[in-house]
């Protein structure tokens, strides 16, 4: 259990699944992430962050999943499932990408396929079905579910819940009944591979904690207009009897984006949320602690208050702050491994919801050097000799340019500050802001996989309030891993009091 405290000095690193090599065009859970696991272990690196692991949807983004409880399909790594469940064949991907970016299309294209004959061939009886029977029962709330409006948005050409015929758009009994029984064979496949991913991925936990390290995951706020949740639960968000949203979510214009930014998620509706003690939010964070040893929750500032557009807007502009739900639903996860993403337009409601919390937030290094007053305001809460022990510390985040990207596009002004602050130069820079990290007072430190290596932007992983075949696409390249930087890595965690025990309690 994480402490309001944070009493334990941890040090971890942020690499997505999809990230790791792999034959196949994309990361997966197979050996590739093992080996990664293995040399953070050796390093004494005692975390593992990665982004939510839903199935994504139009844009590749782990933060729009099309369910919440659901897996990613395409993490399955193919190359262990015949040793797992004698399915008798070897697959592999005519083109081999183990690196370079994932190209969503093309890895759907080639991998898909072979993952729906997997599937088959374990439907049709190649190994034992206990453990896939257990999984159904156990499962079956949100499973069914998921398994049939995955079959229908492959029926419908991967249109929206909301574009289907009406009595499928609002779920009538008669119909629903006729469309199982007509894509039986498919939902049956969706439900293995379910199985799939959640057999492989208890594996790799157990194999992470094995090694020392616990999984710091991810729940997104929101989820995405066009998933399961939405469709199975309208009552749960602004959305109407027929299916449209009333109103979306977003972020309002500040000084680096002037119209805001426009998300486009559907808000909650979170009176009837209260209505039944957020037993939704509960089930949610639940199901992720399963799955994971700690939890970001991303926007924490929104349970404060969140902004609202109207629908159909086509940008942020004309929004609204609406009050959200605050310590009346926090005060359910008192006590849980919780991170609180507290970034963003920052009140001072905020700041005393989180703190009435307890839980840590997140101190970014890339946003410590203001010059806007025209001085270096050494009282900077995102310096790192201003950190307090209750907070996680990063050089950056997923959303953020890498640190040489960062510092590569700063004024000759702002670098200046920055080599002075860390007594560094040019060319040490990077690893400097991490050993700064590391030495600050912040019990935890999370360090992306791309300021280990020293990439510059060619190697970011989201420009946000964009979509294109850059996001979400940057993979871990072992070539570029050299000896001295787990090494310097190592020493910079021993050194700074955050090497673990061998047995130790999070």
């Amino acid at each position: 259990m994480i402490k309001n405290d944070m009493e334990t000095r941890r040090c971890g690193v942020l690499i997505h699944p999809t990230s790791f090599p792999s034959p196949f065009g994309i990361g997966d859970f197979g050996e590739e992430a093992r080996q990664t696991l293995m040399m953070l272990a050796k390093a004494k690196v005692s975390l593992w962050q990665i982004l939510p692991l839903g199935p994504t949807g139009y844009g590749d983004s782990p933060y729009a999943a099309r369910s919440t409880f659901a897996g990613n399909e395409l993490l399955i790594d193919l190359r262990s499932l015949d040793r797992m469940f004698s399915i008798g064949k070897t697959y592999e991907d005519p083109e081999n990408r183990t690196t370079g970016r994932v190209d969503y299309n093309a890895v759907y294209a080639n991998k898909m396929p072979l993952l729906r004959e997997a599937a088959q061939l374990f439907i049709d009886g190649r190994s034992s079905k206990d453990a896939y029977n257990a999984f159904c029962a156990e499962n079956a709330w949100w499973l069914d579910d998921y398994a049939l409006y995955q079959a229908l948005v492959n029926h419908f050409n991967d249109s929206r819940w909301f574009m289907w015929e009406d009595g499928l758009k609002t779920r009538k009994k008669t119909v629903l009944a006729k469309w199982r029984k007509t894509l039986a064979s498919q939902i049956e496949v969706y439900k293995v591979l379910q199985f799939f991913f959640f057999t492989q991925w208890d594996d790799l936990h157990r194999f992470a904690n094995g090694l020392g390290i616990k999984i710091i995951g991810d729940i997104p706020i929101y989820v995405a207009g066009d998933s399961v949740d939405a469709w199975t639960n309208p009552q749960l968000f602004k959305i109407d009897a027929q299916g449209n949203q009333t109103a979306q979510a977003g972020c309002p214009p500040d000084a680096f984006t002037a119209e805001g930014q426009l998300w486009g998620n559907p808000v909650y509706n979170w009176p009837v949320h209260k209505a039944d003690d957020y037993s939704w939010w509960r089930t949610r964070m639940e199901m992720t602690l399963k799955l994971v040893d700690i939890v970001r929750i991303d926007h924490f500032r929104g349970f404060e208050s969140y902004w609202e557009v109207p629908a159909g807007a086509v940008n942020a502009v004309k929004g609204e702050w609406i009050p959200g739900p605050g310590m009346d639903l926090l005060s359910h996860f008192k006590g849980l491994n919780v991170i609180g993403e507290d970034l963003g337009f920052l009140t001072p409601a905020v700041a005393a919801m989180k703190k009435k919390s307890g839980f840590p937030g997140m101190k970014i290094a890339q946003f410590a050097w203001d010059y806007s007053k025209g001085y270096f305001d050494a009282t900077n809460a995102y310096l790192p000799h201003n950190y307090e022990t209750n907070c996680v510390a990063y050089t950056g985040t997923h959303d953020n340019e890498t640190t040489r990207g960062w510092y590569n596009g700063l004024s000759d002004q702002y670098k200046d500050i920055v080599r002075r602050y860390f007594q560094s130069p040019d060319e040490d820079i990077v690893w400097q802001m991490i050993r700064g990290l590391l030495a600050s007072a912040a019990n935890t430190v999370v360090i992306p996989m791309q300021d280990i290596l020293g990439l510059d932007n060619s190697a970011r992983m989201n420009l946000p309030s964009s979509v294109g075949s850059a996001n979400w696409s940057w993979r871990y390249d072992p070539a570029l891993m050299q000896d001295w930087m787990m090494a310097r890595l190592r020493e910079f965690i021993h050194l700074y009091g955050r090497e673990q025990l061998e047995k130790w309690d999070i």
